[in-house]
């Protein structure tokens, strides 16, 4: 079987997000199930300073807007996964992120980047396919590449079987109606049974309408985006297509996130050893100009700063934290007002709080590994992935019962005796301190070790997922 994976960023060629760490994992998990699992991804600058071998490389012309564009096949670093890098020098040669320029502001012309990336990756799944290999499935990401399906059902196809997988509904590429001839797509598309939502174009509800099957990254998360709450105005169209909507849950690449092989860390250690976390806590400490106190609770963050992520929430609570001696390191970047808030904390409350405003990978594997408690206090959470980390690396999770989050971390205190973190329900800073009080309630405390001990003998490996998608893969081809 040939599946294709078509998204915006997967790691370690680039990454933003959750969303790279599944492009770039899946494939590989895929792979080694046996089967012919490839990448589309555009080229830019930074990916190609990565690419260090180029395999093939194939002109398609003018293929939007009159945009030139080659194909440059390369693979992945490690895996060895085959990846085509839609080169195209107009719309991704450019400074700022894959979504924002250097100003912070989205690229203007996003419509027609990812409406790209989306005709290339259909063009693989057709007999027109320009690279002497046909996708039998493509595999969709987000509203980067929810016009996949609408092109091969619209202009491009017959051709391969779609699955269109939301990772975060909230973002839901939305554009004016006249961007539809710029981006070749027929003005009849226009329409409730189509591309219209609210009076313009949606290129996620693209992908939910037009794709054969709907995916999302947890179990929970598929049914809340089923609900006025947490369906965005999406609920309707996907109670609709609840009979093609199933959640399987991210998993976790293991050769990248385990303590007892982690060479991000300054020392390694695993459920049977456990030395070794003290002496990343200690170091970590360090790190951060915090006080080498191995009695004090260290609580770690990773998170994109935003409301979405209950960063607020934390800020909110901060205060109770070190109040009952516990110290605090927090890394992240996003929505400005909480990165100034953020980044004077460690000033104002030196040798407890610790802060870093912007992302390093290093740093994200010395908090989970330095950290007792890791914060995830998300009011809405697709699935996560820092939760899953922190697990192995045997800090116990404080999340908010909501999407993945609900799926990976059980209450210490559950009656089922399956403890692994701290659960709260209500999205306020109360419901935040009620599981802050159990966490320190429980320092200390046999079932604290006891707890950590299960959270680091779970399996969230990404060999889960890969099976639950091959299953749905074969369901569409046997059903072709």
């Amino acid at each position: 079987m040939r599946v294709l994976i078509a998204a915006s960023e997967a790691y370690p060629l680039i990454k933003t997000g959750g969303l790279a760490d599944v492009a770039g994992a899946l494939p590989a998990a895929l792979a080694r199930i046996g089967i012919d699992a490839r990448i589309v991804l555009p080229a830019y600058p930074s990916v190609l300073a990565k690419v260090t071998e180029r395999v093939a490389e194939v002109d398609l012309g003018e293929v939007l807007a009159a945009h030139h564009v080659r194909l440059i096949e390369t693979r992945m670093p490690d895996s060895g996964v085959p990846v085509w890098l839609v080169d195209c020098p107009s719309l991704f040669h450019r400074g700022g992120g894959p979504y924002i320029n250097e100003w912070g502001h989205d690229h203007p012309d996003n419509f027609l980047r990812f409406a790209l990336l989306s005709k290339v990756a259909a063009l693989l799944g057709t007999p027109k396919s320009p690279v002497g290999w046909q996708a039998d499935v493509i595999h969709c990401n987000d509203w980067q590449t929810g016009l996949v399906p609408a092109y091969l059902a619209l202009t491009d196809g017959p051709g391969a079987a779609t699955v269109f997988s939301i990772h975060n509904i909230h973002f839901q590429g939305i554009f004016g109606e006249e961007i539809l001839p710029l981006i070749g797509l027929p003005g009849h598309s226009f329409a409730m049974d189509g591309l219209e939502f609210y009076g313009h174009v949606s290129t996620l509800k693209a992908g939910c309408y037009y794709a054969d099957r709907i995916t999302t990254v947890s179990p929970t998360y598929a049914r809340e985006i089923q609900t006025p709450d947490g369906g965005r105005g999406m609920d309707g169209l996907l109670r609709w297509r609840s009979n093609d909507l199933s959640g399987i849950l991210n998993g976790v690449d293991y050769d990248q996130w385990d303590p007892a092989r982690d060479h991000l860390l300054p020392a390694r250690y695993s459920v049977d050893d456990l030395a070794g976390k003290a002496a990343c806590k200690a170091a970590l400490q360090r790190e951060f100009g915090l006080e080498e106190r191995p009695e004090a609770p260290l609580f770690g963050l990773v998170s994109r700063f935003s409301e979405q992520k209950g960063i607020d929430l934390v800020l909110g609570a901060l205060d109770h934290i070190l109040s009952r001696g516990g110290q605090v390191v927090m890394q992240g970047s996003g929505d400005s007002w909480l990165e100034h808030a953020i980044y004077g904390l460690g000033g104002a409350r030196p040798g407890r709080v610790g802060t870093w405003v912007g992302y390093d990978e290093g740093r994200s594997h010395r908090i989970q590994a330095g950290s007792d408690v890791f914060l995830v206090p998300s009011r809405f959470e697709p699935c996560g992935l820092t939760q899953m980390y922190a697990l192995r690396y045997g800090s116990l999770p404080l999340v908010r019962h909501t999407g993945g989050l609900a799926d990976t971390v059980t209450d210490i205190h559950d009656p089922s005796g399956q403890g692994t973190g701290f659960v709260f329900g209500e999205a306020s800073v109360g419901g935040l301190i009620s599981a802050v009080d159990r966490a320190f309630d429980t320092w200390g405390r046999a079932a604290w070790e006891d707890a950590r001990r299960r959270g680091m003998t779970q399996d969230f490996g990404w060999h889960k997922a890969a099976e639950a998608y091959l299953a749905l893969f074969r369901q569409l081809t046997a059903r072709d």
